[in-house]
């Protein structure tokens, strides 16, 4: 064993002091096992705005009891000298899930999470139970907290856990917070105190600086999710019940909150997925616990709704803040007649479907609309056509959090009424400032039962999820969609796939295109083009390059922690003239590659809107089909050679 790591695995056993934990590094130890050691040793688990994530076992890249209580300590330094030392000016909202592996889990995490800042003598505000992450910040902004942490890996695979950090205004941390946590927390290394059961022995007591605010903050989530569906229903008085709904929670938490929020909106109960609706940190019926997976992921649901007769399925994510939809399509038959909708699909069905509600609730008022960068600009399209306000952000739900809050305090939105990604992250209103599965899918229930009920009325209304999708695709144009990713953990090959399409004199140039625009460099030599896709423009908030803006600064933040590049493409002349056949105008195509920063992912996203030239009366159906088979055949043959050329080192 090389010295470095016997000094690492020897400050390792000095400072942890959970006995499964220190056996896990002895045993490697004993069996000199220098690969593992380095693995888990030889780097820190990092904290940047998503909090921290790992797979929970013993070292210091992990999540355990000792990494989860440097990371509290760094959190609660950080927020002491925000508040100029003073512990009764902070408070923390504390929840988890139920994910366990060995000795870890998530409820122990939370139980060390809250003795170090009950040993600082800072306000604890613990949820003791299971609760879905939704309620974190929420009980943040009813509660006036400091900040909140939700203990959760969401959809992630069971071994793993993460640490989720929210601020006093309800969203996800952003920079510079981040890093200076992250300071902190070096500065913090040796344990303050290892005390599992401190908060449940403080709230036995009574201690006023413990609180369950379980039942009132539920309650009052419930009244909200209440508003929210009188918002924007749109479903007749004592309508008869037209569509059945079923249910899966994907092993998770979701269950008695989505349950509770149909009954508190009127909503008729649904039918549930029996093997999958109640927690089980083993998963067992799921590879990874996502419903985004799609159909197979969904296998059992979709048998319990044929069971059911029910033609609509709506699925949490394990920490129930995303939402899956599918519809059974009547012209099918068993599971081929189910139909996945994607992120972006849902997106702009409940934009569209929100919109009559909130425009009737606050007349006259400017309502805002948010996406991200990586997500459908179709919405974009639907907020310039509606007059919205819209704002397209970085990825992730602490941009769109925190960017919504700016446009309605820069006067820009009076209201947001919807923001979204499209990895089926949604925000209804500002009931919560981050995503919420549990709200979306009232909301999701009530457009479903509307439809319906306004088909029953009137024939040539949309009835069904897919026909309202229809309909806005003829309202508001169609964008093909090409999405998905391959899974990489050598970084050192996530860096060189990189370095294939990013010039080195990008990142060398620290942000300052001085030279560029004075003519006495070149710009930097990114591909000009693959196959037979000129490119037309490049934004690399990684190194801070934009070609198309004046001072080549891209208008959303930069960021050297994550890879992210989105190219802009003219569709080669073959495939342009395979669409006129169609009747269908290709416009410029992006596609957007990044890396995940709770995932070891490269991420694709390729977007190429189309619209419709021919015969207005052609039948909706027969242009949608139209406008899908040119997009696609588009996005195809470009991603086809991204795999083949770019990926490839």
């Amino acid at each position: 064993m090389t010295a470095d790591v016997h000094a690492l695995a020897k400050e390792w056993l000095l400072l942890d002091r959970n006995p499964a934990t220190r056996k896990e590094i002895e045993a490697l130890v004993a069996k000199d096992d220098v690969a593992e050691l380095t693995a888990r040793l030889g780097s820190r688990i990092e904290f940047g705005t998503a909090g921290l994530r790992a797979r929970m076992e013993a070292g210091f890249s992990r999540m355990n009891d000792l990494t989860v209580i440097q990371a509290t300590q760094g959190l609660v330094a950080y927020l002491l000298a925000q508040h100029g030392g003073d512990a009764t000016k902070c408070s923390v909202v504390l929840g988890h899930d139920h994910r366990a592996f060995g000795s870890l889990s998530s409820a122990r995490f939370a139980r060390l999470t809250a003795a170090v800042f009950l040993h600082k003598g800072i306000k604890v505000y613990f949820y003791p139970n299971l609760v879905h992450t939704p309620m974190v910040p929420f009980g943040i902004t009813h509660l006036g907290a400091s900040c909140g942490i939700m203990i959760t890996a969401s959809h992630n695979p069971k071994t793993d856990n993460g640490y989720k950090l929210y601020w006093a205004n309800g969203s996800q941390i952003i920079p510079p917070v981040d890093a200076g946590i992250a300071a902190a927390i070096l500065d913090n290394l040796d344990p303050w105190v290892w005390d599992e059961s401190l908060v449940d022995r403080m709230l036995a007591e009574g201690s006023p600086l413990v609180e369950d605010p379980t039942a009132r903050m539920v309650a009052a989530y419930m009244d909200e999710v209440r508003d929210l569906a009188l918002t924007v229903t749109r479903r007749p008085e004592d309508s008869p019940t037209l569509v059945r709904i079923c249910y899966t929670a994907m092993h998770g938490v979701g269950l008695p909150f989505i349950r509770r929020a149909f009954d508190h909106a009127g909503l008729p109960p649904f039918f549930v997925t029996p093997e999958q609706v109640h927690p089980d940190p083993a998963f067992p019926t799921v590879e990874f616990p996502n419903p985004e997976e799609g159909k197979g992921a969904l296998a059992l649901a979709m048998a319990a709704a044929d069971a059911h007769n029910c033609s609509v399925i709506l699925a949490n994510d394990p920490d129930a803040d995303r939402l899956a939809v599918a519809e059974r399509l009547a012209s099918a038959t068993e599971n081929q007649g189910w139909y996945v909708f994607s992120g972006n699909e849902i997106g702009i069905m409940l934009a569209a479907f929100l919109l009559h509600g909130f425009r009737a609730k606050h007349p006259g008022a400017k309502l805002a609309c948010l996406t991200t960068t990586v997500s459908s600009m179709l919405i974009k399209q639907f907020a310039e056509i509606e007059g919205l306000a819209f704002e397209e952000t970085l990825t992730g739900f602490k941009w769109l959090g925190n960017r919504a809050m700016a446009m309605v305090a820069d006067g820009r939105a009076d209201h947001i009424m919807f923001a979204y990604e499209q990895a089926i992250g949604f925000m209804c209103g500002t009931l919560v400032k981050d995503k919420d599965g549990v709200s979306a899918g009232v909301c999701l229930a009530e457009l479903a039962h509307w439809l319906a009920a306004a088909h029953a009325e009137d024939a040539t209304h949309p009835g069904t999820l897919y026909q309202w999708l229809e309909h806005l695709y003829v309202k508001y144009g169609y964008f093909a969609a090409n999405d998905a990713y391959i899974i990489e953990h050598d970084k050192t090959r996530v860096d060189a796939m990189f370095a294939k399409i990013r010039p080195a004199a990008a990142l060398a140039a620290n942000e300052d295109w001085s030279r560029v625009l004075a003519g006495a460099e070149p710009a930097p030599a990114y591909p000009t083009r693959i196959g037979d896709f000129a490119v037309a423009a490049v934004r690399d908030v990684t190194a801070g390059w934009d070609s198309t803006t004046a001072d080549h600064r891209p208008l959303l933040p930069t960021s050297r922690g994550s890879h992210m590049i989105t190219f802009t493409f003219t569709p080669p002349d073959h495939l342009k003239a395979k669409a006129a056949d169609a009747n269908v105008k290709l416009f410029d195509c992006t596609l957007t590659l990044r890396t995940s920063g709770t995932e070891p992912k490269v991420k694709w996203y390729s977007a190429q809107p189309t619209a419709w030239a021919g015969d207005d009366a052609v039948p909706a159906p027969q242009k949608i089909a139209a406008l899908k088979a040119a997009g696609e055949a588009v996005l195809a043959e470009l991603v086809e050679l991204v795999k083949t050329q770019w990926f490839v080192v």
